[in-house]
């Protein structure tokens, strides 16, 4: 698997993330009842996946390398991704900060810009970075990501994302 399929791939699981997270606001919105611990673990699993692991891997290896390889940082796709990365930090915090509507709003938010977000990666930067990176940068990359995991063990893996989205969505239904 090439460094950019792995990032689709937690693309996909993010975006598994997010359907649930349309169900929990969904529910909020109409009055119905979605447990604090709940809202905590979403948040936390976010921060370590989302966040942690896979901007990280675009952030210290990926980005970097398509720079190198003369893809500008500056008003082009790698500085829009940055900004969304942080917008997206920002509406995590107001996730874990607000209640009620201001919680329903920071989500709504969050869930389209991380849409749009992994749309335009999927679409523009991620076949931007196979065209411009020789093989020795793949191979780097591949190594950097495999880093990034073993530092952050199991919550960083594919298959540990998916446990710990499991037992958030078996959660959500609990608490219907």
């Amino acid at each position: 698997m090439i460094a950019t399929d792995l990032l689709r791939e937690e693309h996909r699981v993010i975006l598994r993330a997010l359907d649930m997270l349309d169900r929990a606001v969904a529910r909020a919105a109409s009055g119905g009842a979605v447990a604090d611990a709940w809202w905590t673990g979403l948040v936390a699993w976010l921060r370590t996946f989302a966040d942690l692991n896979h901007h990280a891997k675009e952030e210290a290896a990926l980005f970097p390398a398509m720079v190198k390889a003369g893809v500008p940082s500056e008003g082009g796709p790698i500085a829009v991704m940055l900004e969304e990365h942080e917008e997206g930090r920002r509406l995590v915090r107001a996730i874990a900060s607000e209640t009620g509507d201001g919680r329903v709003h920071a989500c709504r938010t969050y869930v389209a810009l991380l849409r749009a977000h992994i749309d335009k990666e999927n679409e523009i930067v991620f076949p931007l970075a196979e065209s411009v990176l020789d093989l020795t940068a793949v191979q780097g990359l591949r190594r950097e990501f495999e880093a990034v995991e073993a530092e952050q063990g199991s919550a960083a893996t594919i298959a540990g994302a998916e446990a710990e989205l499991g037992r958030l969505e078996a959660a959500l239904e609990i608490g219907r």
